[in-house]
């Protein structure tokens, strides 16, 4: 296997996780500095290359290449700058893949390809387009499905495009043998996750999980979702995910990414974590490679585009197929959230971050679940009387 892009290895890691000493992690590239401290201590055997503009071929031997591609531009919580933005260059990223396999003297077996939902429908649709028809140009079947990695188990609602392309085997029996959908009753209502950030036109509203964990601005400002937590004294809340919290948010240990803290609260820690991969959805991925299910024909239809993409698709030789199917392939053993979040260690939410997002908040109908807006107000009127750091 080698990982481009690899950010902190979480595809990589849920490879492992999965197939153990079958697998041999053979390189890795990444250009972010500290990133590259994460994998030189979490993968020290392992090749690491700074540039992918630089590398001139794959190992020869290689199973699997996995591409995390950089998403600030693709995200909806980046700039949305499309295909050809400055900070993501998917056309850029996916031309130095493509020259990577064509180089490389044989076509590599298996692709995986992980972004966000929002590249399905930036530029109507044109990002994608692309992406399929180079991957066609060299003999490539794929197959893509909008996953949320609660179906992993972890309490975070996090929707990914998982892309898997083959010139060997076929993708739909990876990506489209399972499917559980979800049970929400498993969920308890002792804790809720949202982001104080924002409150005009949305919460990120999450039962017993938080919403998407992000990787905060280009400086790595953090800004964790805040956690409700109604039954607790008022003081205490509403307090917001440490680090480490998060690190197993996104289904790595606790201190992954100690290695490359600077011993400032606003390290890049954050955007470290906040942009991985969920390692449960990447090890779910490399179970199905190794043991192929079965692909019902019944759930697919022809599809001709027309702006953005469906959900779930699959596709070869110029024709796609859309396919009828959950973000939930399997539902793992949940842990709840406040099974996961160690409250004790966690900060308050500050005064501050709750009065602006009260005074959001209270101009918009939103935040409408019952006692949560009466809390935050009267958090809100206690942090003026006792500072809630």
């Amino acid at each position: 296997m080698a990982g481009l892009f690899a950010g902190i290895g979480g595809i990589e890691l849920g490879f492992h996780q999965c197939l153990g000493d079958k697998l041999d992690t053979v390189l890795l590239c990444e250009s972010w500095a500290p990133a590259q401290t994460v994998l030189r201590t979490q993968f020290p055997n392992v090749e690491l290359h700074p540039d992918v503009a630089e590398l001139r071929d794959l190992p020869g031997n290689l199973d699997v290449l996995a591409a995390g591609f950089p998403c600030t531009d693709l995200s909806q919580a980046g700039r949305t700058a499309g295909i050809r933005g400055d900070q993501s260059g998917l056309v850029g990223h996916v031309f130095e893949m493509l020259r990577l396999i064509k180089q490389s003297g044989r076509k590599t077996p298996w692709v995986l390809i992980e972004n966000v939902p929002n590249m399905l429908t930036l530029d109507r649709g044109e990002a994608m387009a692309y992406l399929v028809s180079e991957l066609e140009s060299l003999g490539y079947r794929w197959a893509y499905r909008v996953v949320d990695s609660r179906f992993t188990g972890t309490p975070q609602r996090r929707r990914r495009v998982i892309l898997v392309a083959s010139v060997t085997d076929d993708p739909r029996k990876v990506l489209f043998a399972d499917d559980s959908g979800f049970d929400d009753s498993i969920l308890r209502g002792d804790s809720f996750g949202f982001y104080w950030t924002e409150g005009r036109t949305g919460v990120g509203w999450a039962k017993d999980a938080t919403p998407t964990l992000k990787g905060g601005s280009s400086v790595g400002i953090p800004s964790p979702p805040a956690i409700w937590i109604p039954e607790r004294e008022l003081g205490s809340r509403f307090i917001t995910p440490t680090i480490e919290d998060s690190e197993s948010l996104q289904g790595f240990e606790r201190g992954w990414t100690s290695s490359a803290s600077d011993g400032k609260r606003n390290g890049p820690r954050w955007k470290l974590v906040g942009n991985a991969v969920t390692v449960g959805v990447s090890k779910w991925v490399a179970g199905r490679i190794l043991d192929p299910g079965e692909y019902r024909n019944d759930l697919a239809s022809a599809w001709e585009r027309n702006g953005g993409w469906p959900h779930a698709a699959w596709g070869e030789k110029g024709r796609v197929w859309r396919v009828d199917i959950s973000e939930f392939p399997t539902q793992s053993s949940y842990k709840h959230l406040l099974d996961v979040v160690r409250i004790e260690d966690c900060p308050p939410l500050s005064g501050r971050a709750a009065s602006g997002f009260w005074s959001r908040l209270s101009q918009t109908n939103l935040g409408r679940y019952p006692n949560f807006r009466e809390h935050i107000r009267d958090y809100v009127e206690l942090a003026t009387m006792v500072k809630i750091a």
